[in-house]
C-alpha cells in the first residue's frame, strides 16, 4: 500500500509538473469526479451485516487528458476505492484505470493501452447513474469495463447513424497477464438521431485451464424531452470443457424523468434467469448466490448546481426459491448517494 500511494504522489506531482509548463496553446487538462454515499443496510440475508451503516467513498478518479496534436492524444487516469466487503478497514488504494494513446483519423480512433471496452460503455452512459449502481454486467461479475489490448470505433456512415466499436485484449481487465487466453469484443449500434439507439453486442474469452465465456446482449434506448427510457437483455454462456454449459441471463430495464431543472427521478429494475455464484462477492451490496433474484433501485436526483448531485436512493433485492427449497431473506440498502467534479 506504502509503495503504492507513493507511485501515485510521484506520478501527480510529474503531471502536475508537466501541466504548469505548458504553453497556453498546449491542450493538458485535468479532471476527476468523485462519489459515495452515507449508507444503511436496513435488511439483509447475511445477519452480520444487518443494520450495520456509515459513510464511505465507493469511487475517486483523476484524470489527465493531453492532446498531442490534431490527431494524437492520450489519458492517464487512477482510480481509487474501498473494499466494500462489510469487514476490511484497508486505506483507499489507488490503481490505474486507464492509460491509453488515441490516433483519430476519418471519423475512426485507434486505442492502444488500457481503455474502456464496448461490453457496456452505451448502457452505462444512457443509464447515467454510475454513482448510484453499476450498470448489470459490471454489478454481477460477469465482465469489465476496462481490459488491455487495441481498440478500435468509429462511424460506418458519414452521418454516424451507424457506429462500431471492436477490441482484442487481455481479458483480465486492468491486471496482470499470465495467461494464453485472450477476449474479443464487438458492439454495433444505430443512433438515429431522433432519440433512439439500437444496440447489439458479442464478444468471448478465453482462458487457460477455466471456462471460456461467450456474451450476447441486445440494449435499446430512448430520450424524448424530460424522459429516458433503456432496455437490455443479457445471455453469458460457461463453456464447461467434457461438461454442460452453464448460462447466466438477466434482463434489464431503467427510467430516468427529469422532474425540474434541479429534480430527476430514476428507477431500474433487474431479473435474473439463472443463479450466479458470483454475486456475494459484489462490493457493497453482497447478494444471495443460491437463488434467482429481482433488484429494484429508486431514487430523487438533486442537483443544485451543474457538478454537484446529492441522490437518496434504495435498493431492493427479493430472491426466489433456491434448490434447496428455500427463500432467501429480502435484502434492502438505503443510502444517500453524494457526486461531485471537477474539470
Amino acid at each position: 500500500m506504502g509503495k503504492q500511494l507513493l507511485t501515485f504522489i510521484f506520478v501527480l506531482g510529474f503531471l502536475t509538473n508537466l501541466f504548469s509548463q505548458n504553453k497556453p496553446e498546449d491542450s493538458g487538462k485535468f479532471s476527476g469526479y468523485m462519489f459515495g454515499d452515507y449508507y444503511h443496510v436496513t435488511k439483509n440475508h447475511n445477519p452480520d451485516i444487518r443494520d450495520q451503516h456509515g459513510f464511505w467513498f465507493r469511487r475517486i478518479y483523476f484524470t489527465y487528458d493531453y492532446s498531442i496534436d490534431e490527431s494524437w492524444s492520450t489519458r492517464l487516469r487512477f482510480e481509487m476505492a474501498h473494499t466494500g466487503d462489510f469487514n476490511s478497514k484497508n486505506a483507499m488504494n489507488p490503481v490505474v484505470k486507464d492509460a491509453w494513446v488515441r490516433y483519430n483519423f476519418s471519423g475512426q480512433s485507434i486505442y492502444i493501452g488500457i481503455s474502456t471496452t464496448p461490453t457496456y460503455e452505451i448502457i452505462e452512459n444512457t443509464w447515467g447513474y454510475r454513482s448510484v449502481e453499476k450498470t448489470p454486467l459490471d454489478l454481477y461479475k460477469i465482465s469489465s469495463s476496462k481490459d488491455f489490448g487495441i481498440a478500435l470505433k468509429g462511424k460506418l456512415d458519414k452521418d454516424g447513424i451507424m457506429n462500431y466499436h471492436v477490441m482484442y485484449g487481455n481479458g483480465s481487465s486492468i491486471k496482470d497477464e499470465n495467461e494464453k487466453g485472450k477476449s474479443g469484443m464487438l458492439s454495433l449500434s444505430a443512433d438515429f438521431k431522433n432519440g433512439l439507439v439500437i444496440e447489439a453486442y458479442g464478444d468471448y474469452t478465453t482462458q487457460t485451464g477455466k471456462n471460456d465465456v461467450y456474451i450476447l446482449q441486445g440494449f435499446v434506448f430512448y430520450k424524448k424531452d424530460i424522459f429516458k427510457f433503456g432496455i437490455q437483455y443479457s445471455n453469458v454462456t460457461s463453456r464447461i470443457p467434457d461438461g454442460e454449459d452453464q448460462l447466466f441471463r438477466l434482463a434489464s430495464m431503467f427510467v430516468v424523468c427529469n422532474l425540474s431543472d434541479n429534480f430527476s427521478l430514476l428507477g431500474r429494475v433487474d431479473k435474473t434467469f439463472d443463479v450466479n455464484s458470483k454475486v456475494d462477492e459484489i462490493d457493497y451490496i453482497p447478494l444471495d448466490p443460491t437463488s434467482e433474484f429481482v433488484l429494484a433501485i429508486l431514487g430523487l436526483d438533486w442537483h443544485p448546481i451543474k457538478n454537484v448531485k446529492v441522490i437518496p436512493n434504495f435498493e431492493f433485492i427479493t430472491y426466489s426459491r433456491n434448490n434447496l427449497g428455500l427463500i432467501p431473506q429480502d435484502d434492502l440498502f438505503s443510502r444517500i448517494t453524494f457526486f461531485w467534479s471537477f474539470n
